[in-house]
């Protein structure tokens, strides 16, 4: 991995810590090592602190006093919450969209399902990830409300490793296939009311997806020092 020279150091280790979270190369529960993040970084323990602070913030990691950090738990509950924001973010964006797509916009949008439903024939689940989260996007940026996309944002970086696992079965994964067809369907028959709320429910099966995959948990095993 490039060492980091970005002078804005901190913001730019938080994103590389993010994506080893949400990657799994860190995973729920595990103590956060400065000395080893640093070396591979090549970065200094200022820096990588007030990395962890923002990821703190966005609930991605535990802060222990006077012990380091550690990378959150995730609960059924902690998500759940989550979700119930996300879904209903996200089911306004769908309706805001419907009022003022143009035609090009939902052909791209068009576009990207046909090549996500070629991923998932062909049984790619990381491309079909990847294509899967710029439909959102393009739906979410279609609302045109700002404030409601970086709330959003803010968001999904708590639970973007459940979101985006890789512990599917078949059936979910068919599941999710056919709520993407029925969202494009609504969203170009412009109908909001339909598209928002098969956008709630889509977060809805996920959750169901992460709770029996064992992705998430109901536990509290904290440290007594961090509660």
């Amino acid at each position: 991995m490039s060492k980091i020279q970005h002078r804005n150091l901190y913001r730019e280790v938080a994103d590389r810590v993010r994506d080893l979270i949400e990657h799994g190369e860190l995973i729920p529960g595990e103590r956060i090592s400065e000395r080893e993040l640093c070396e591979k970084f090549g970065v200094s323990r200022t820096p990588l602190r007030e990395a962890l602070k923002v990821l703190a913030a966005e609930g991605m990691v535990e802060l222990l006093p006077n012990r380091g950090a550690r990378v959150m738990k995730l609960t059924v509950k902690m998500v759940k919450d989550t979700y119930d924001l996300m879904g209903a973010l996200e089911g306004l964006s769908g309706e805001l969209a419907c009022r003022q797509i143009s035609d090009a916009e939902i052909a791209g949008i068009r576009d990207l399902h046909e090549q996500m439903l070629k991923h998932y024939r062909q049984g790619e689940l990381a491309e079909y990830f990847r294509v899967n989260q710029q439909i959102h996007e393009k739906i979410l940026a279609a609302s045109g409300n700002e404030i409601l996309i970086e709330m959003y944002d803010n968001l999904s970086h708590r639970v973007k490793r459940v979101r985006y696992s890789n512990q599917m079965s078949d059936d979910f994964w068919r599941k999710a296939v056919d709520d993407h067809e029925n969202m494009i369907g609504a969203l170009e028959q412009r109908d909001g009311q339909r598209l928002g709320q098969i956008l709630r429910d889509h977060l809805g099966n996920k959750l169901e997806v992460a709770s029996l995959t064992g992705i998430v948990d109901d536990t509290d095993d904290r440290d007594p020092a961090a509660r």
